[in-house]
């Protein structure tokens, strides 16, 4: 018999996610707020519910894909309190990126009902939503992880356990940290090669087999027209958004004030990105792979 998944977030992400899911055998319960996210997923297959409670009745496990940390503890714990509805044995699996803090209140309200929740962040952006290539970061004990592993390796292909509840999101916001820092490198060296007459595919090509080689110049040149099906490429049109990423840099930052770390890297890179986002409203929703613009 099929396991029961509850699909709550059907956007850029999360539509990809749920279809994986499908096709790995899951019966999906979906459910969105935007009434043409749900008719798409149920073209692919889906079960479409009018509310999130009545799509988590009866299931194994509940995935959620949310905007921010608001919206998933009023999800889960406050405004509609679904912990309440999900049946006591089901497993919570929430992939949103959101802060550390709001996922430990997430595990500790469901540990409080006898349930089980843990945080699965990503990486790997739409295309790896749609391939089923994701990497999950998860926080949670190493039984919640193990239950998770079905469903997860179906939606990705690395999957971690970096701790306890929130260390799944810790591990998010340094990694994407860190790709903020490459790109925004990998731009302005390109940038600079081609103010000082080379080509861009020429100096890339350069780049991969030398020391500069990175993520961003391998998997997501910022370049126009260096890599076939790159979100530069469509006029930085689809991808990870830049107010995504200034989301997660503010997350990153929100970590460092608490910590007290030293993160002058992170720290400026989330200053040119708010700067970018600043210099022309569009610039908010472009792929983050646009701060070449800057240079």
């Amino acid at each position: 018999m099929s396991k029961k998944v509850a699909f709550i977030g059907l956007g850029n992400m999360g539509g990809g996610m749920a279809v994986n899911l499908i096709k790995a055998g899951f019966d999906v319960h979906a459910f969105d707020l935007m009434p043409a996210v749900l008719a798409a997923a149920k073209d692919e297959g889906a079960i479409p519910f009018d509310s999130a409670e009545a799509a988590v009745e009866g299931v194994d496990f509940v995935v959620s894909m949310l905007p921010n940390g608001t919206i998933v503890e009023n999800l889960y714990i406050h405004q509609t309190g679904l912990l309440d509805k999900i049946p006591n044995d089901a497993l919570v699996i929430d992939c949103s990126t959101v802060a550390a803090e709001n996922s430990r209140n997430l595990g500790k309200a469901a540990a409080e009902r006898g349930m089980v929740a843990i945080d699965a962040p990503v990486s790997g952006g739409i295309a790896a939503a749609a391939g089923g290539t994701l990497a999950f970061m998860c926080g949670g004990s190493q039984a919640a992880f193990d239950r998770a592993q079905p469903v997860l390796s179906a939606m990705g292909t690395n999957i971690f356990l970096a701790g306890e509840s929130g260390a799944g999101q810790i591990a998010k916001i340094c990694n994407n940290m860190l790709l903020a820092v490459h790109m925004i490198g990998t731009a302005e060296a390109l940038q600079l090669g081609v103010n000082n007459g080379l080509d861009p595919a020429v100096l890339s090509g350069i780049m991969l087999k030398s020391s500069g080689n990175n993520w961003s110049l391998e998997k997501y040149n910022p370049y126009p027209g260096v890599m076939e099906g790159s979100a530069a490429s469509r006029d930085y049109q689809g991808g990870f958004m830049v107010k995504l990423m200034q989301k997660d840099l503010g997350l990153a930052m929100d970590a460092v004030a608490k910590s007290q770390s030293v993160t002058p890297m992170g720290a400026l890179a989330n200053s040119l990105y708010g700067a970018h986002a600043k210099a022309d409203a569009r610039n908010a929703d472009l792929d983050f792979a646009s701060i070449l613009k800057m240079f």
